[in-house]
Protein backbone atom coordinates (compact mmCIF):
# COMPACT_ATOMS: atom_id res chain seq x y z
CA UNK A 1 0.00 0.00 0.00
CA UNK A 2 1.56 3.61 -1.10
CA UNK A 3 2.42 5.60 2.08
CA UNK A 4 0.03 8.32 0.97
CA UNK A 5 -2.92 6.42 0.94
CA UNK A 6 -1.77 4.40 4.54
CA UNK A 7 -4.89 4.49 6.87
CA UNK A 8 -4.80 3.31 10.01
CA UNK A 9 -8.49 2.17 9.71
CA UNK A 10 -7.02 -0.81 7.10
CA UNK A 11 -5.26 -2.24 9.64
CA UNK A 12 -7.28 -1.18 12.51
CA UNK A 13 -8.86 -5.32 13.39
CA UNK A 14 -6.35 -6.85 13.19
CA UNK A 15 -3.45 -4.66 14.81
CA UNK A 16 -5.57 -3.34 17.51
CA UNK A 17 -8.54 -5.37 17.74
CA UNK A 18 -5.77 -8.13 19.58
CA UNK A 19 -4.44 -5.92 22.02
CA UNK A 20 -7.68 -4.55 22.87
CA UNK A 21 -8.74 -7.99 24.24
CA UNK A 22 -5.18 -8.87 25.52
CA UNK A 23 -5.65 -5.44 27.24
CA UNK A 24 -8.98 -6.55 28.83
CA UNK A 25 -7.62 -9.83 29.85
CA UNK A 26 -5.32 -8.59 32.03
CA UNK A 27 -7.11 -5.94 33.33
CA UNK A 28 -9.53 -8.25 34.40
CA UNK A 29 -7.19 -10.33 36.96
CA UNK A 30 -5.10 -7.61 37.96
CA UNK A 31 -7.79 -6.37 40.80
CA UNK A 32 -7.85 -10.37 42.42
CA UNK A 33 -4.56 -11.52 41.95
CA UNK A 34 -3.61 -10.98 45.04
CA UNK A 35 -7.35 -12.30 47.18
CA UNK A 36 -6.51 -15.10 45.52
CA UNK A 37 -3.54 -15.44 46.71
CA UNK A 38 -4.88 -15.12 50.09
CA UNK A 39 -7.77 -17.23 49.50
CA UNK A 40 -4.75 -20.13 49.15
CA UNK A 41 -3.13 -19.45 52.13
CA UNK A 42 -0.78 -16.84 51.43
CA UNK A 43 0.51 -14.15 53.72
CA UNK A 44 -0.11 -10.52 52.60
CA UNK A 45 3.74 -10.18 52.08
CA UNK A 46 3.78 -13.64 49.69
CA UNK A 47 0.37 -11.90 48.32
CA UNK A 48 2.61 -8.88 47.14
CA UNK A 49 5.47 -10.98 46.09
CA UNK A 50 2.80 -13.32 43.96
CA UNK A 51 1.78 -9.84 42.28
CA UNK A 52 5.07 -9.04 40.75
CA UNK A 53 5.26 -12.28 38.93
CA UNK A 54 3.61 -11.13 36.03
CA UNK A 55 6.82 -8.44 35.95
CA UNK A 56 9.01 -10.61 36.63
CA UNK A 57 8.12 -13.32 33.73
CA UNK A 58 7.89 -10.30 31.89
CA UNK A 59 11.44 -9.18 32.47
CA UNK A 60 12.99 -12.44 31.82
CA UNK A 61 11.33 -13.62 28.45
CA UNK A 62 12.12 -9.91 26.75
CA UNK A 63 14.95 -11.81 25.23
CA UNK A 64 13.73 -15.03 24.79
CA UNK A 65 10.60 -13.54 23.12
CA UNK A 66 12.91 -12.21 20.37
CA UNK A 67 13.99 -16.51 19.77
CA UNK A 68 9.64 -17.03 19.42
CA UNK A 69 9.26 -14.23 16.89
CA UNK A 70 11.86 -14.24 14.65
CA UNK A 71 11.61 -17.99 14.09
CA UNK A 72 7.69 -18.21 13.79
CA UNK A 73 7.14 -14.26 12.55
CA UNK A 74 4.71 -11.44 14.31
CA UNK A 75 1.40 -12.97 13.25
CA UNK A 76 2.24 -16.52 15.09
CA UNK A 77 3.71 -15.11 17.97
CA UNK A 78 0.70 -13.39 18.64
CA UNK A 79 -1.60 -16.05 18.56
CA UNK A 80 0.97 -18.27 20.38
CA UNK A 81 1.14 -15.74 23.18
CA UNK A 82 -2.25 -15.09 23.33
CA UNK A 83 -3.17 -19.04 22.93
CA UNK A 84 -0.70 -19.38 26.28
CA UNK A 85 -1.96 -16.68 28.25
CA UNK A 86 -5.17 -17.96 27.58
CA UNK A 87 -4.12 -21.36 28.90
CA UNK A 88 -2.50 -20.01 32.13
CA UNK A 89 -6.03 -17.45 32.86
CA UNK A 90 -7.35 -21.57 33.08
CA UNK A 91 -4.93 -22.19 35.04
CA UNK A 92 -5.28 -20.07 37.87
CA UNK A 93 -8.83 -19.95 37.74
CA UNK A 94 -8.58 -23.79 38.61
CA UNK A 95 -5.64 -23.78 40.23
CA UNK A 96 -5.78 -26.11 43.97
CA UNK A 97 -2.79 -24.93 45.81
CA UNK A 98 -0.83 -21.35 45.96
CA UNK A 99 2.46 -22.51 43.98
CA UNK A 100 0.61 -23.58 40.94
CA UNK A 101 -1.48 -20.38 40.97
CA UNK A 102 1.91 -18.23 41.51
CA UNK A 103 2.88 -20.34 38.08
CA UNK A 104 0.52 -19.12 36.09
CA UNK A 105 0.84 -15.90 37.55
CA UNK A 106 4.61 -16.04 35.87
CA UNK A 107 2.87 -17.46 32.71
CA UNK A 108 0.75 -14.94 32.18
CA UNK A 109 3.63 -12.56 32.46
CA UNK A 110 5.79 -14.21 29.87
CA UNK A 111 2.79 -14.21 27.36
CA UNK A 112 2.60 -10.63 27.86
CA UNK A 113 6.44 -10.48 27.00
CA UNK A 114 5.86 -12.25 23.76
CA UNK A 115 2.95 -10.60 22.63
CA UNK A 116 4.36 -7.16 23.48
CA UNK A 117 7.11 -7.63 21.22
CA UNK A 118 5.41 -9.31 18.25
CA UNK A 119 2.67 -6.80 18.12
CA UNK A 120 5.56 -3.94 17.87
CA UNK A 121 7.65 -5.53 15.71
CA UNK A 122 4.52 -5.95 13.83
CA UNK A 123 3.34 -2.50 13.81
CA UNK A 124 6.56 -0.91 12.84
CA UNK A 125 6.93 -3.16 9.72
CA UNK A 126 3.62 -2.68 8.53
CA UNK A 127 2.99 1.14 9.03
CA UNK A 128 5.17 3.64 7.08
CA UNK A 129 7.18 5.86 9.16
CA UNK A 130 5.42 9.21 8.70
CA UNK A 131 2.40 7.63 10.91
CA UNK A 132 4.36 5.58 12.92
CA UNK A 133 3.94 7.14 16.16
CA UNK A 134 0.29 7.73 15.63
CA UNK A 135 -0.11 3.99 15.09
CA UNK A 136 1.83 3.12 17.87
CA UNK A 137 0.27 5.56 20.53
CA UNK A 138 -2.88 4.05 19.09
CA UNK A 139 -1.71 0.88 20.34
CA UNK A 140 -0.60 1.82 23.63
CA UNK A 141 -4.04 4.24 24.13
CA UNK A 142 -6.28 0.62 22.67
CA UNK A 143 -4.20 -1.56 25.66
CA UNK A 144 -4.71 1.09 28.21
CA UNK A 145 -8.60 1.00 27.34
CA UNK A 146 -8.50 -2.94 27.16
CA UNK A 147 -7.34 -2.74 31.08
CA UNK A 148 -9.01 -0.06 32.13
CA UNK A 149 -12.10 -1.66 31.27
CA UNK A 150 -11.50 -5.29 32.16
CA UNK A 151 -12.04 -4.77 35.97
CA UNK A 152 -15.54 -4.04 34.87
CA UNK A 153 -15.92 -6.87 32.49
CA UNK A 154 -14.56 -9.17 35.32
CA UNK A 155 -16.73 -7.66 38.02
CA UNK A 156 -20.16 -9.02 36.53
CA UNK A 157 -18.81 -12.58 36.35
CA UNK A 158 -17.54 -12.66 39.60
CA UNK A 159 -20.77 -11.70 41.15
CA UNK A 160 -22.53 -15.09 39.65
CA UNK A 161 -19.43 -17.55 39.49
CA UNK A 162 -17.04 -15.72 42.14
CA UNK A 163 -13.46 -14.99 41.87
CA UNK A 164 -12.26 -17.33 39.70
CA UNK A 165 -14.81 -15.38 37.48
CA UNK A 166 -12.21 -12.87 36.49
CA UNK A 167 -9.54 -15.78 35.60
CA UNK A 168 -12.79 -17.13 32.96
CA UNK A 169 -13.08 -13.52 31.64
CA UNK A 170 -9.36 -13.13 30.74
CA UNK A 171 -9.09 -16.76 29.34
CA UNK A 172 -12.34 -15.92 26.75
CA UNK A 173 -10.33 -12.69 26.27
CA UNK A 174 -6.96 -14.08 25.75
CA UNK A 175 -8.94 -16.63 23.19
CA UNK A 176 -10.70 -14.48 21.65
CA UNK A 177 -7.60 -12.28 20.59
CA UNK A 178 -5.52 -15.73 19.62
CA UNK A 179 -8.77 -16.05 17.11
CA UNK A 180 -8.53 -12.37 15.47
CA UNK A 181 -4.49 -12.71 15.59
CA UNK A 182 -5.20 -15.65 12.77
CA UNK A 183 -6.09 -12.51 10.74
CA UNK A 184 -3.09 -10.13 10.91
CA UNK A 185 -1.90 -10.17 7.18
CA UNK A 186 1.84 -11.83 6.80
CA UNK A 187 5.06 -9.69 7.17
CA UNK A 188 7.46 -12.27 5.93
CA UNK A 189 7.64 -15.42 3.49
CA UNK A 190 9.18 -18.38 4.35
CA UNK A 191 12.93 -18.82 3.16
CA UNK A 192 14.53 -22.57 3.76
CA UNK A 193 16.97 -22.48 6.40
CA UNK A 194 20.46 -22.53 5.27
CA UNK A 195 24.26 -20.88 6.09
CA UNK A 196 23.90 -17.60 7.09
CA UNK A 197 20.28 -17.54 6.82
CA UNK A 198 18.10 -17.85 9.84
CA UNK A 199 16.21 -20.86 9.73
CA UNK A 200 12.02 -20.63 9.94
CA UNK A 201 9.17 -18.72 8.23
CA UNK A 202 9.84 -15.78 10.28
CA UNK A 203 13.42 -15.42 8.99
CA UNK A 204 13.27 -12.88 5.63
CA UNK A 205 10.85 -10.25 5.15
CA UNK A 206 9.73 -7.13 2.33
CA UNK A 207 11.73 -4.57 2.39
CA UNK A 208 14.61 -6.49 4.57
CA UNK A 209 18.01 -5.62 3.71
CA UNK A 210 20.13 -8.70 3.71
CA UNK A 211 17.16 -10.81 4.68
CA UNK A 212 17.78 -14.18 2.78
CA UNK A 213 21.35 -12.91 1.94
CA UNK A 214 24.00 -16.22 2.58
CA UNK A 215 26.70 -12.84 2.55
CA UNK A 216 24.77 -11.99 5.90
CA UNK A 217 24.79 -13.35 9.16
CA UNK A 218 21.56 -13.57 10.64
CA UNK A 219 21.48 -11.45 13.34
CA UNK A 220 21.60 -12.51 17.12
CA UNK A 221 20.93 -10.72 20.33
CA UNK A 222 24.46 -10.33 20.68
CA UNK A 223 25.62 -9.30 17.80
CA UNK A 224 23.11 -6.87 17.60
CA UNK A 225 23.94 -5.17 21.47
CA UNK A 226 27.05 -4.97 20.34
CA UNK A 227 26.33 -3.32 17.27
CA UNK A 228 23.72 -0.80 19.35
CA UNK A 229 25.47 -0.54 22.74
CA UNK A 230 25.74 2.92 22.71
CA UNK A 231 21.91 3.48 22.49
CA UNK A 232 21.35 1.41 24.70
CA UNK A 233 23.97 2.87 26.88
CA UNK A 234 22.26 6.28 26.04
CA UNK A 235 18.85 6.88 25.43
CA UNK A 236 18.29 3.33 26.58
CA UNK A 237 18.74 4.93 29.85
CA UNK A 238 16.60 7.51 29.27
CA UNK A 239 13.74 4.61 28.89
CA UNK A 240 14.73 2.97 31.90
CA UNK A 241 13.55 6.00 33.29
CA UNK A 242 10.38 6.92 31.77
CA UNK A 243 9.37 3.09 32.97
CA UNK A 244 10.34 3.83 36.56
CA UNK A 245 8.71 6.72 36.83
CA UNK A 246 5.02 5.56 35.13
CA UNK A 247 5.49 2.13 37.30
CA UNK A 248 5.88 4.37 40.62
CA UNK A 249 3.42 7.07 39.07
CA UNK A 250 0.62 3.68 40.26
CA UNK A 251 1.46 3.05 43.46
CA UNK A 252 2.16 7.12 45.16
CA UNK A 253 -1.83 7.91 44.25
CA UNK A 254 -2.91 5.33 46.29
CA UNK A 255 -0.36 5.64 48.92
CA UNK A 256 -0.57 9.14 49.14
CA UNK A 257 -4.19 8.94 49.79
CA UNK A 258 -4.04 6.69 52.39
CA UNK A 259 -1.56 8.57 53.89
CA UNK A 260 -4.07 11.84 53.75
CA UNK A 261 -7.10 9.44 54.89
CA UNK A 262 -8.75 9.25 52.26
CA UNK A 263 -11.57 6.13 51.80
CA UNK A 264 -11.12 3.40 49.54
CA UNK A 265 -14.29 4.60 47.21
CA UNK A 266 -12.46 8.47 47.01
CA UNK A 267 -8.98 6.98 45.96
CA UNK A 268 -10.91 4.40 43.44
CA UNK A 269 -12.79 7.70 41.62
CA UNK A 270 -9.02 9.81 42.04
CA UNK A 271 -7.09 7.02 40.40
CA UNK A 272 -9.83 6.15 37.34
CA UNK A 273 -9.71 10.16 36.83
CA UNK A 274 -5.89 10.12 35.78
CA UNK A 275 -6.43 7.12 33.87
CA UNK A 276 -9.01 8.55 32.27
CA UNK A 277 -7.25 11.45 31.31
CA UNK A 278 -4.11 9.31 30.85
CA UNK A 279 -6.94 6.98 27.51
CA UNK A 280 -8.14 10.63 26.04
CA UNK A 281 -4.96 12.14 24.47
CA UNK A 282 -3.02 8.85 23.24
CA UNK A 283 -4.30 10.23 19.77
CA UNK A 284 -3.09 13.71 19.89
CA UNK A 285 0.19 12.58 21.30
CA UNK A 286 1.14 10.43 18.59
CA UNK A 287 0.25 12.95 16.18
CA UNK A 288 2.78 15.55 17.49
CA UNK A 289 5.31 13.12 17.84
CA UNK A 290 4.78 12.44 13.99
CA UNK A 291 4.84 16.25 13.03
CA UNK A 292 7.00 17.71 15.08
CA UNK A 293 9.23 14.95 16.01
CA UNK A 294 9.65 12.84 19.08
CA UNK A 295 11.45 14.86 21.36
CA UNK A 296 8.78 17.44 21.63
CA UNK A 297 6.68 14.76 23.59
CA UNK A 298 9.00 12.85 25.11
CA UNK A 299 10.54 15.45 27.41
CA UNK A 300 7.27 17.02 28.32
CA UNK A 301 5.94 13.89 28.98
CA UNK A 302 8.89 13.54 31.58
CA UNK A 303 8.72 17.45 32.85
CA UNK A 304 5.37 17.12 33.58
CA UNK A 305 4.91 13.83 35.81
CA UNK A 306 7.94 15.17 37.72
CA UNK A 307 6.16 18.18 38.25
CA UNK A 308 3.06 16.01 39.94
CA UNK A 309 4.87 13.59 41.71
CA UNK A 310 6.90 17.13 42.90
CA UNK A 311 3.70 18.96 44.11
CA UNK A 312 1.98 15.58 45.48
CA UNK A 313 3.34 15.75 49.05
CA UNK A 314 2.20 19.25 49.41
CA UNK A 315 -1.54 18.19 48.70
CA UNK A 316 -3.61 17.87 52.46
CA UNK A 317 -7.01 16.91 51.12
CA UNK A 318 -8.74 15.03 47.99
CA UNK A 319 -9.18 17.99 45.95
CA UNK A 320 -5.31 18.62 45.87
CA UNK A 321 -4.62 15.07 45.39
CA UNK A 322 -6.98 14.87 42.46
CA UNK A 323 -5.39 18.11 40.29
CA UNK A 324 -2.34 16.22 41.06
CA UNK A 325 -3.32 13.04 40.07
CA UNK A 326 -4.76 14.89 36.90
CA UNK A 327 -1.43 16.51 35.64
CA UNK A 328 -0.01 12.94 36.23
CA UNK A 329 -2.42 11.51 34.31
CA UNK A 330 -1.89 13.91 31.77
CA UNK A 331 2.08 13.79 31.53
CA UNK A 332 1.68 9.73 31.21
CA UNK A 333 -0.83 9.96 28.56
CA UNK A 334 1.12 12.53 26.35
CA UNK A 335 3.89 9.66 26.18
CA UNK A 336 2.01 7.33 24.92
CA UNK A 337 3.62 4.92 22.63
CA UNK A 338 6.79 7.15 23.04
CA UNK A 339 9.11 3.82 23.98
CA UNK A 340 7.65 1.92 21.50
CA UNK A 341 7.90 4.61 18.77
CA UNK A 342 11.88 5.31 19.94
CA UNK A 343 12.48 1.65 20.21
CA UNK A 344 11.21 1.14 16.23
CA UNK A 345 13.02 4.05 15.33
CA UNK A 346 16.24 2.84 16.36
CA UNK A 347 15.48 -1.05 15.30
CA UNK A 348 17.34 -2.39 12.27
CA UNK A 349 15.97 -4.10 9.96
CA UNK A 350 16.60 -7.17 10.28
CA UNK A 351 17.35 -7.60 13.66
CA UNK A 352 14.25 -5.74 14.91
CA UNK A 353 12.93 -8.44 17.34
CA UNK A 354 16.23 -8.83 19.02
CA UNK A 355 16.66 -5.12 19.48
CA UNK A 356 13.20 -4.75 20.53
CA UNK A 357 13.36 -7.55 22.74
CA UNK A 358 16.65 -5.67 24.49
CA UNK A 359 14.49 -2.47 24.53
CA UNK A 360 11.72 -4.30 26.52
CA UNK A 361 14.44 -5.80 28.84
CA UNK A 362 15.04 -2.00 29.74
CA UNK A 363 12.02 -1.17 30.18
CA UNK A 364 10.56 -3.47 32.14
CA UNK A 365 14.22 -3.00 34.18
CA UNK A 366 12.67 0.50 35.04
CA UNK A 367 9.18 -0.66 36.15
CA UNK A 368 10.55 -2.81 38.40
CA UNK A 369 13.35 -0.47 39.92
CA UNK A 370 10.97 2.62 40.27
CA UNK A 371 8.70 1.27 42.84
CA UNK A 372 11.85 -0.52 44.42
CA UNK A 373 13.03 3.00 44.76
CA UNK A 374 10.68 4.19 46.28
CA UNK A 375 9.59 1.64 48.73
CA UNK A 376 13.17 1.56 49.82
CA UNK A 377 13.70 5.72 50.28
CA UNK A 378 10.20 5.32 52.12
CA UNK A 379 11.23 2.92 54.36
CA UNK A 380 14.50 5.05 55.43
CA UNK A 381 13.08 8.44 55.71
CA UNK A 382 9.42 8.95 54.19
CA UNK A 383 6.63 8.61 51.86
CA UNK A 384 7.38 12.34 50.97
CA UNK A 385 11.08 11.66 49.92
CA UNK A 386 10.16 8.42 48.40
CA UNK A 387 7.74 10.94 46.24
CA UNK A 388 10.17 13.18 46.18
CA UNK A 389 13.11 10.52 44.63
CA UNK A 390 10.82 9.91 42.27
CA UNK A 391 10.38 13.13 40.63
CA UNK A 392 13.71 13.75 40.49
CA UNK A 393 14.08 10.25 38.72
CA UNK A 394 11.38 12.34 36.08
CA UNK A 395 13.74 15.27 36.13
CA UNK A 396 16.65 12.79 35.09
CA UNK A 397 14.82 11.27 32.71
CA UNK A 398 13.74 14.34 30.90
CA UNK A 399 17.83 15.37 30.50
CA UNK A 400 18.22 12.21 29.23
CA UNK A 401 15.61 12.21 26.78
CA UNK A 402 16.43 15.87 25.56
CA UNK A 403 20.07 15.24 24.98
CA UNK A 404 20.08 11.80 23.22
CA UNK A 405 16.57 12.04 21.27
CA UNK A 406 17.00 13.39 17.61
CA UNK A 407 15.76 16.34 17.23
CA UNK A 408 13.14 17.48 15.00
CA UNK A 409 11.14 14.35 12.85
CA UNK A 410 12.61 11.23 11.55
CA UNK A 411 13.72 11.81 7.68
CA UNK A 412 11.04 9.92 5.87
CA UNK A 413 14.07 8.79 3.49
CA UNK A 414 16.87 7.20 4.68
CA UNK A 415 20.84 7.58 3.38
CA UNK A 416 21.72 5.47 1.12
CA UNK A 417 23.09 2.31 3.53
CA UNK A 418 20.48 2.80 6.06
CA UNK A 419 17.83 0.36 7.06
CA UNK A 420 14.22 1.83 6.77
CA UNK A 421 12.85 3.03 9.91
CA UNK A 422 16.38 3.79 11.66
CA UNK A 423 17.41 7.36 12.91
CA UNK A 424 20.43 8.97 14.05
CA UNK A 425 20.59 11.62 16.44
CA UNK A 426 23.19 13.68 18.46
CA UNK A 427 26.07 12.05 19.76
CA UNK A 428 24.39 8.64 18.32
CA UNK A 429 25.75 6.30 15.94
CA UNK A 430 23.21 4.75 13.44
CA UNK A 431 20.59 2.77 14.81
Amino acid sequence: MPAESFSLKSIAIPAFGPTLLYGLATGAILPVIALTARDLGATVALAALVITLTGIGSLLTNVPATVLTTRFGEKWALVIAALWCSAAMAMAALAPVLWIFALAVFMVGMAGSVFGLARQSYLTEAVPLYYRARALSTLGGVNRIGVFAGPFAAAGVIHFAGISGAYWVGAAAALLAAIISLRVPELRVPIPAGPGRAPGPGSAGRGRRGAGDPAVPAPTVRSVLGSHGRVFRTLGLGILLIAAVRASRQAVIPLWAQHIGLDPTQTALIYGLSGAIDMLIFYPAGKAMDLWGRRWVAVPCMLTMAAGLALMPFTTDRTGLLLVALVLGFGNGIGSGIVMTLGADFSPSPGRPQFLGIWRLLADTGTMAGPALLSAVTALVSLSAGIGATAVLGLLGAAALWKWVPKGRPGYGQPKGQARGQVSGPGLPPA
